[in-house]
This record gives C-alpha cells, structure tokens and sequence, in this order.
C-alpha cells in the first residue's frame, strides 16, 4: 500500500486533479489495480490449475490464465476505487489512493477499469476456455455491483457474502484447464469463503475507526468485540474443517501443511477470544481502536500466511502426484 501522502501534497477539490509527471500517473493507475490484493488472488489460481491437471500444467497456459485473472482483478479493483472514491477519501487507510488525492478523474478511472474488464474477459477466451472467461465476467460484474455498489454499506455482513467474488481466480484455474468443475476446486472455493470474514474482521478491528467515520457498517463497527471475536471463530473452524475435505484426495505432503497451519489458526483465534473475555470487554460500545488491534492484526497476518501454505501444499502436492508419493506405510 502507498504511504499516506503530506497535506501539502494533496490538492484541493475545487482545484481538480493534482498536476502529476506521466511516471507518477502510471503508478497511479497501477495503483487502482491494488497490486497486492492481485498477488494474494493468484496465489489461489495456480494451485487449482496443478490440482485440476493432477501434474505441471502447460507454462503457456498459466501464464495465459495468470495474465487474464490479474486483467480481470485489477478490472474489479479499479471499477472498486470509482465506487468506494467517496469512502477511501475518508479513511486513513485508503486516502492515499489516487482518486482520493485526485490523481486520476473518476471518468479516466471508469473507462481504465472497463477496458481491463474486456481485455480480460476477450483473453481468457481466446487463450484459455470460454467458461474460464465467463467465469472471470461474473467475479468482476458481482465484486463491484453486487459487493461495492449493493452490500458494503448496507450490511454487517456485505464481506461474507462480497468474499464470494474472492473464490472465483480458484474456480476459474480450474476451469482454464478442464473447461468444467471438479469437487476439489468446489471444496477450495469454500475454504476461501470461510477464510475471508476472520481475514478482513481483524483487520477492520484495527481501522474500525475509519470504516465509522466513511459510514461502512462492517461487523467491527456495529458489535462488540466479544461479537466479532466469536464470529471470526466459528469461520475458522468452518475454514479449517473445509481444508481437511481435500486430504482424502490428496497425499500426505497436503495434510502435512493444512493440519498443522489450520491448528495454529484455530490457536490464535482462540487465544484471542480468551484476551478478550480476560479483559472484560464483551459488553463495551463498538468505538474506536481496540485495545487488542495489535492481536487482531497479528491474527490478519497469520491468514495471508495459512492461504498461501495451504495453497502452496495444494499444489505441490498435485504437481508431484499421488503415484509418485502416496500416503506413508
């Protein structure tokens, strides 16, 4: 994430768009794509390919897919930021994006992300499968009207069900490969579903204080602490349990990675829940920053690191095979 930009740096609104040198406008648009949001996404894609192929896919063909998703991604996140202008404006987190500092129009923002929409979507088609690229249509159409436009300001619950536009890049690597859907991709799919509520709650637990002031009803926001740490528990659980559908269809290097990663997640979620409960905050009003944001954040960190060991795990183990590895004795 860019760093915050100085006052001095941000122009007035009725001035209009800061005065920008074209290097500082590329990176500008680069921006709109939320590069790392991308990163995490493709992390997801690649496993479903190897899993799907059950060996080392085509390179030619996982470039193609990685090239149209990362379209596609950055597509959803640019048409995300024209949505969301109003909000990131507001939010320390996200005042330095560049429509917030008006470095880019909301108009040139619009078209930007509409035309990666197309190039993705027209790629995935030609390189990869038609269902691939529908499959890439629908994650972009649902992740900015249904999520952006629809539920993120008018439900605690706008993540749980947003987080769906997060599952696609697994179900659409699987789908460049096959051209349909196994159970395994269905069963990743979930793993994410469950993944993304503790994932974004813990980091909203440590800028709640933002989501209130841009009118964001996140679930940090509107219930106790004790609510959300109970709420990221149960998703947890459902997360970890999710994963351990996949081992009987696996080897040993998958179970390996995802018991031991999903019972350090299950630790740190229940250690938080005793910090809470220790320090008697379950009946206090939802405002400003918890005194256990440090946690919660420590908590958000762990959860990029479990999808990727998990992922990862997934993928090696389908790249190696289960003929050549097997499950010991």
């Amino acid at each position: 994430m860019a760093p915050d930009t100085p006052a001095a740096a941000v122009p007035d609104r009725a001035t209009g768009p800061a005065l920008v040198t074209f290097r500082e406008k590329i990176g500008a648009y680069v921006a709109l794509t939320k590069p790392r949001i991308i990163e995490l996404l493709l992390i997801t894609t690649i496993p479903a390919m190897f899993a799907a192929n059950r060996e080392v896919p085509s390179l030619w063909l996982v470039l193609a897919t990685l090239v149209g998703g990362t379209l596609a991604a950055g597509s959803a996140n640019a048409l995300n930021c024209v949505v969301d202008a109003d909000i990131d404006a507001k939010m320390r987190r996200t005042r330095a994006r560049p429509l917030a500092r008006h470095v880019v129009t909301p108009r040139a923002a619009l078209v930007f992300g509409v035309v990666l929409g197309i190039l993705a979507v027209g790629f995935l088609w030609a390189t990869t499968t038609w269902q691939a690229a529908a499959l890439a249509l629908t994650a972009i159409l649902f992740y900015v009207f249904v999520y952006s436009v629809w539920l993120k300001r008018r439900t605690s619950q706008n993540i749980v069900w947003g987080g769906l536009a997060g599952c696609m890049p697994v179900i659409i690597g699987w789908s460049a490969v096959t051209g349909g859907l196994g159970w395994e991709a269905w069963v990743f799919f979930g793993v994410i579903f469950f993944w993304t509520p503790p994932h974004t709650w813990a980091l909203a637990m440590r800028y709640r204080e933002d989501y209130a002031a841009a009118g964001v009803p996140m679930l940090p926001v509107v219930a106790t602490e004790h609510t959300v740490i109970k709420q990221i528990i149960i998703y947890s659980w459902a997360m970890v349990a999710c994963s351990l559908l996949l081992v009987p269809g696996s080897s040993w290097i998958y179970a390996a990675a995802a018991v031991p990663a999903g019972l350090v997640f299950l630790a740190l979620a229940h250690r938080l829940h005793l910090q809470v409960v220790k320090d008697a905050r379950s009946d206090d009003a939802p405002h400003g920053t918890s005194p256990l944001a440090g946690q919660f954040m420590s908590l958000f960190h762990y959860s990029n690191l479990y999808l990727t060991a998990v992922s990862v795990a997934w993928a090696v183990d389908a790249a190696i095979g289960l003929q050549t590895v097997g499950w010991p004795g």
